[in-house]
């Protein structure tokens, strides 16, 4: 394979396959990636904004039994002692604290609870749409779904349809990492496998709920298994129907392992500002078809974030006014509303506020 030739291909924003992303990502200079990912950006975003959004991350519990490796905040259904569930008054008070920051969603992230399944979920949703109609729920994942679809005896359309009737607006891309299941039996045994992660996408793309796509990167994996997953994704995308929202943004981050069972089972290099640009880069040049990149600030920082807006990267996520499970592997890295405008300025760009659909100069 020729390396200038792959590097052209990039550029016109042409499709790529396995051995030419992995040849581009592993050899090619970081000024040539990020050259041909920031082309490619600019055909798809060419007015110079950065989009960015204000919500609230808030775990339902903490009691899970995927057993991931990489998790420090998860806990057994036999540790109550370390257990908690969030109640309705603690939902309120976290609510009207995000509508006073300008927000309006929750992404509730739930855990695989071996007792919580539909008519929870179900009640949840209703109740904090009954109290608070304009609130968004960008809620659980694909782990999730499935896990209350394996539950209730139920196909995860089903699951679906009936949380979207009870107020769910868009579902995150959570749970994926690395969408191998030689990964995924090594570091989450308990978590669905990836087939089960694109067959709850498939189903949402085609009920037309807004999702995500992300990856967790620089563990176990192989730049084989990564080049595959940003096709599994691509070619997830390809079968959504014509006007289905689909995987509105792709998100990727290094892995935070301080303090976890995988730091102590594995030698997890930490991954370098350099390794995340160009994989922002090359998750540009792979995903032809999803409009947007993120950059991940909470886990790389604010100086690196930035210059992956000249690598492929046209969002800057939310502001996270609570977050807990990565930040409880190491993550330290703060925003708030102003910061984030700022950060965005500072880098040469305008910034745009957004909701989930990625809708502009979106206010309350």
């Amino acid at each position: 394979m020729n390396l200038d030739k792959i590097s052209e291909k990039a550029s016109r924003g042409e499709r790529l396959e396995i051995d030419e992303l992995a040849l581009l990502y592993e050899k090619a200079p970081q000024a040539d990636l990020m050259f041909a990912a920031n082309e490619i950006r600019k055909r798809k975003h060419n007015d110079n904004s950065v989009t960015w959004q204000i919500d609230r991350n808030v775990n339902i519990t903490n009691v899970c039994v995927a057993g991931c490796s990489f998790c420090n905040f998860s806990c057994r259904y036999s540790e109550p002692e370390k257990s908690f569930t969030v109640t309705i008054d603690e939902y309120c008070k976290k609510i009207e604290e995000l509508f006073d920051k300008g927000g309006d969603q929750l992404l509730l992230q739930g855990g695989l609870h071996p007792k919580y399944g539909l008519d929870f979920y179900r009640a949840l949703f209703r109740e904090l749409k009954a109290r608070y109609p304009l609130l968004k729920l960008h809620a659980l994942g694909p782990p999730e779904i499935a896990h209350i679809a394996r539950l209730e005896k139920k196909t995860a359309r089903y699951v679906l349809e009936e949380l979207m009737a009870a107020g769910l607006d868009s579902l995150p891309g959570a749970g994926a990492e690395i969408l191998s299941d030689r990964v995924r039996r090594q570091l989450s045994p308990g978590k669905p496998d990836a087939k089960s992660w694109l067959d709850v996408m498939r189903e949402a793309h085609r009920l037309n709920l807004p999702t995500s796509a992300t990856m967790m990167f620089g563990h176990i994996e192989t730049v084989e298994e990564r080049m595959a997953h940003l096709l599994a994704i691509r070619d997830l995308q390809d079968e959504k129907p014509k006007n289905a929202y689909g995987f509105l943004a792709f998100i990727c981050w290094p892995v935070q392992s301080a303090g976890t069972r995988m730091a102590s089972q594995y030698d997890i290099r930490p991954v370098s500002s350099s390794e995340y640009i160009r994989m922002v880069a090359i998750s540009r040049i792979a995903l032809t078809n999803v409009d947007n990149i993120q950059a991940s600030w909470l886990t790389v920082g604010k100086n690196t974030a930035q210059i992956c807006l000249y690598a492929g990267a046209n969002d800057f996520g939310s502001i996270m006014i609570e977050e807990n499970v990565v930040s409880a592997a190491g993550a330290r890295n703060r925003f708030d509303a102003d910061s984030m405008r700022n950060a965005i300025t500072e880098a040469g760009f305008t910034p745009v506020r957004r909701n989930q659909k990625y809708e502009r100069n979106y206010e309350l």
